[in-house]
Formats: C-alpha cells, structure tokens, sequence
C-alpha cells in the first residue's frame, strides 16, 4: 500500500511570531485566524499565531511559532552567519505592483536581486521570499 503524503502547512520561527502573522496576513489579504499569547514565564512578543488557507483553494496553512534563541537569517548566505534554510515562493501576475504591495505591507527589498522575473524580498523577521512572474 502506498503512502500518501500532501502538505497543508508550514510553520515559521520568529521573534515576534504574532507580529509576523500580521504582516503575512497583510500581504495574502487574510486574516490571522488564531493568536495566542506567551505561556507564563515567556516574554510578551512570544506565543503562536495561524493564517489558514482558504476553503478549497489548494493553498497551505502558515503557522507562526516563537523561537526563543532567534538569529536574523543572512541572504545572500554569509560563513558564520545564520542563514535561510528555505523560503516562500508567492507567484504574481504583476511583478512591479506585487512588490509595491509588499513593500507597503512591511517587506523590504533584499540588495541582491539574482533574477530578472523574480524579486527577492525580507519579511520583518529577516525571512527571505521570493515575488514571481
């Protein structure tokens, strides 16, 4: 028998992780569908925060989870420093607009730009994502 696999969310480490649903929820245009506080002992900016995928539309669930040791990621990759495992890749049909809107949500726009129908971008976190045509 075979075994079935599928994605349905991904959870993202942060420093701030319900400020950081925020701003995704601001550049998907949804809503943060479950926030909740740091347990007793934990500073105030810990805790967890969810934007679930709409009904139906095939997309994933992104989680939201403090990290307690966290460390800015560095893209382009630096020796000794933090670096991003992986990324988000969001497909636009207007590249310009997607990163005014993006840049308007709290994105900043990383100095590398390897690729000309793609921008690389840095959520508040430091996360690196990627704008495509």
């Amino acid at each position: 028998m075979a075994v079935r696999l599928r994605v349905t969310e991904l959870t993202i480490t942060a420093p701030d992780p319900r400020a950081l649903a925020r701003f995704y929820a601001r550049l998907l245009g949804r809503p943060v569908t479950t926030e909740e506080g740091p347990a007793p002992g934990e500073p105030p900016e810990a805790g967890w925060a969810q934007i679930k995928a709409p009904e139906g539309s095939g997309e994933i669930t992104l989680n939201f989870e403090w990290e307690r040791r966290w460390r800015r990621p560095r893209w382009p990759a630096e020796p000794g420093a933090p670096f991003a495992t992986q990324h988000l890749d969001f497909q636009v049909t207007d590249l310009d607009a997607a990163v005014a809107h993006a840049l308007e949500a709290g994105a900043t726009l990383a100095p590398v730009q390897p690729q000309e129908n793609v921008r690389v971008l840095f959520d508040p976190a430091g996360h690196p994502f990627c704008l495509f045509l």
